[in-house]
């Protein structure tokens, strides 16, 4: 999609909603001002009117985040300035009241279990001292740290 006041191209609507933010700051003369995503993500399982919450569309969503964040990646606008994102959530709550989708938002299970694939491959799950319980550690290194 292309925005038809700045001209600039988007591929994902997150970027779009953050530079249409930052625009309307800067019309109302605040420029420089760092914006961050407290948090966003895709869920996993939803109600049966909630068709788009699926694993794979969760899956998408996530890694294409997550790809976008180790590339320190600007949005459109501001190309050169690495958007900071919080991805929501890391564990599903399944104590949560309202929608399914809404108990559906995380890379992992209650227990720890993986809840779908995201490609990461520093995802691991490892054992803790008791046979019966796991718990699970993500570790993201960009180009940058290395």
């Amino acid at each position: 999609m292309v925005d038809p006041y700045t001209k600039l191209h988007y591929d994902n609507m997150l970027y779009a909603q953050v530079d249409a933010v930052v625009y309307a700051m800067f019309r109302l003369g605040y420029s420089g001002i760092e914006v961050r995503v407290s948090e966003t993500g895709w869920p996993s399982k939803g109600d049966p009117d909630e068709t788009g919450a699926t694993p794979v569309n969760a899956a998408v969503y996530n890694r294409n985040l997550l790809r976008r964040q180790m590339r320190n990646e600007g949005t459109p606008l501001r190309p050169s300035t690495k958007l900071e994102v919080y991805l929501f959530a890391l564990f599903n709550e399944d104590m949560k009241p309202g929608p399914t989708s809404e108990r559906n938002y995380g890379l992992f299970q209650p227990d720890g279990t993986i809840a779908y694939n995201v490609g990461l491959s520093a995802l691991s799950t490892t054992s803790s001292t008791s046979s019966s319980s796991s718990s699970a550690s993500i570790f993201l290194t960009s180009s940058a740290d290395k």
